[in-house]
């Protein structure tokens, strides 16, 4: 994580962790060491969470500031991926979907319970979040015979192969567990990839606990990391919003509420056209209001300003 803060800036905390305390911010200072021994920052590793057959363990990395009299968090979580296509093809919503949706429920908790007052907090990172694989199939392909191949040793599904009933029984979609080869990427690129948004579900379950402004940018993953293919997607996993922004009702009032009329929040995504790796960083810019927050500004009865 790196922070940069303008020097007009005054009065800026940073929460020690170790300490149980604000400490003030000043000058240069970098944490060179394993996150595990940096006070300012917590580390971790959701164990208990996923499948014994599972051995992923993704991270959640909480941090407190205080800016202008404003407390925030910031908490940058990584969430599980979907480990194969057929199987989050099988059941909506996939499993991967129910564990990603237990390891956000326990991030929400573990942010509301580690104090006595509620501070706004913003989660962001990779969060694994994937359109509904069957709902998506049903739609890309029109339901076109299906063609199911199966491992000759153990009868495993191994491949599915959709076709146009017409058109020489062109193939439209191939489904494997590492492979989505879907013949036409310009859906969702069209518009932004907007047309698949009804099948971005997974944070439905927390309507009520966090908020996001309005996608107007393709989906964030995966792309081609061929420097030469900037705008091209790998045909291994669906394209899908998997990097996000997200924040606390009381979050959203600091984002959203201006004392004039103009707006400048720009929720996007960053070199549309640039190969950055398979994923597109994703970032949210805003202004806060002079003196947002004030109210709870250093009120913790748990910490102390240092």
């Amino acid at each position: 994580s790196f922070y940069f803060l303008h020097e007009s800036l005054k009065n800026i905390y940073q929460f020690d962790f170790k300490a149980k305390k604000y400490r003030k911010v000043a000058g240069k200072e970098i944490y060179s060491d394993t996150l595990e021994s940096t006070p300012m920052l917590e580390k971790e590793k959701f164990r208990r969470l996923l499948p014994r057959v599972q051995m992923v363990k993704k991270r959640l990395h909480p941090d407190e500031v205080v800016i202008a009299d404003c407390a925030f968090d910031l908490v940058n979580i990584h969430l599980f991926h979907d480990a194969s296509n057929l199987v989050a093809w099988e059941t909506s919503p996939s499993v991967y979907s129910g564990i990603r949706h237990k390891a956000l429920g326990y991030v929400l908790d573990r942010i509301i319970d580690q104090r006595f007052e509620k501070v706004s907090y913003f989660v962001f990172g990779d969060f694994n979040f994937r359109l509904d694989s069957k709902s998506v199939v049903e739609t890309l392909s029109a339901k076109p015979p299906m063609q199911t191949v199966r491992a000759a040793d153990t009868n495993e599904v191994v491949k599915l192969i959709f076709r146009e009933s017409d058109n020489d029984r062109k193939v439209m979609l191939q489904l494997e567990k590492k492979l989505f080869d879907y013949f036409n990427q310009e859906v969702f690129r069209d518009n932004n990839g907007t047309a698949l948004l009804e099948f971005d579900k997974e944070l439905s379950v927390f309507k009520d606990r966090l908020y996001e402004l309005d996608i107007s940018f393709p989906p964030s993953y995966p792309y081609s990391e061929d420097a030469r293919q900037g705008e091209q997607y790998m045909n291994t996993r669906c394209p899908a919003w998997c990097d996000r922004i997200l924040m606390s009702p009381s979050a959203k009032e600091l984002v959203l509420r201006s004392e004039s009329e103009e707006k400048v929040v720009t929720y996007d995504h960053i070199g549309p056209n640039v190969c950055m790796g398979d994923h597109k960083p994703v970032f949210l810019a805003f202004r806060i209001m002079p003196g947002a927050g004030k109210p709870h500004a250093h009120v913790h009865k748990c910490c102390v300003v240092q």
